[in-house]
């Protein structure tokens, strides 16, 4: 007996979808059987390279140029992937950005444009989304274990975006629920990406603080992501849920 992919004839729109994280959730979503629109900023050829690989292997997704920091570029990418694919079902808010310092040293222009990758572009990703969202509709936002634990120096505007992020998430869950929408976060642990090599004196410090002794990797991240995208979690709502081998346990 065979079955359907999970997500089959769902739509869905992926922010920050070129790489690392981003670009699993958009390949594990594809493969489960969602069309995907995901936008990226600046890296064009790995945008194009990852909705060139989902297509040849006989799935959907589109890679649309917008910055995170530009709401205007937000709203439009996402209006133009409802009006393709006639709706929208599946939001993951996943672009972001992390720019380490001391307190004594973040300069404004860096915390605003966290503030504005992090936050901001998120919480307008799902004003604009919702236009295009009926009953039934998923919003996942991808946050971090630093809500839970940071653990090193340098990190504080980064660990208040990814706490703004999920307050959002619990706030929104009591919005949309008498919508029949779910709103839930997801919080990556350190994940072998650009932003956390795979190899070197960082990651073995890492992973000497994991249960697990290693870094996530990008599916395992995405394959979390698609449960709560599919009917499976149709009762999860308001929910974080930690993917870090153990870390802050």
């Amino acid at each position: 007996m065979t079955t359907s992919p999970s997500l089959a004839g769902k739509r869905a729109f992926v922010t920050g979808g070129s790489r690392g994280i981003g670009a699993a959730i958009v390949r594990r979503l594809a493969a489960d059987g969602a069309q995907v629109a995901f936008s990226y900023s600046a890296s064009a050829d790995a945008a194009r390279q990852v909705a060139a690989e989902i297509q040849a292997t006989g799935g959907y997704a589109r890679a649309i140029k917008a910055d995170s920091g530009d709401i205007a570029a937000v709203r439009k990418a996402i209006n133009d992937a409802a009006a393709q694919f006639g709706g929208l079902d599946i939001l993951v808010n996943n672009a972001g950005i992390m720019v380490l310092g001391m307190v004594d040293d973040v300069s404004e222009a860096d915390f605003d444009r966290m503030i504005a990758v992090n936050v901001r572009s998120s919480y307008f990703a799902i004003q604009q989304a919702l236009a295009h969202m009926r009953q039934g509709g998923r919003i996942i936002n991808i946050a971090s274990n630093t809500v839970r634990r940071i653990g090193s120096p340098m990190a504080s505007v980064y660990a208040l975006t990814k706490s703004a992020i999920e307050g959002m998430t619990r706030g929104l869950a009591h919005d949309l629920g008498p919508r029949g929408i779910t709103v839930n976060a997801v919080q990556p642990g350190p994940t072998a990406t650009d932003m956390t090599p795979g190899s070197g004196p960082i990651a073995e410090h890492l992973q000497s603080m994991i249960p697990l002794g290693r870094l996530g990797q990008p599916p395992e991240i995405a394959a979390v992501v698609a449960f709560l995208a599919s009917e499976a979690a149709s009762f999860v709502t308001g929910s974080s849920i930690t993917v870090d081998g153990g870390l802050t346990s």
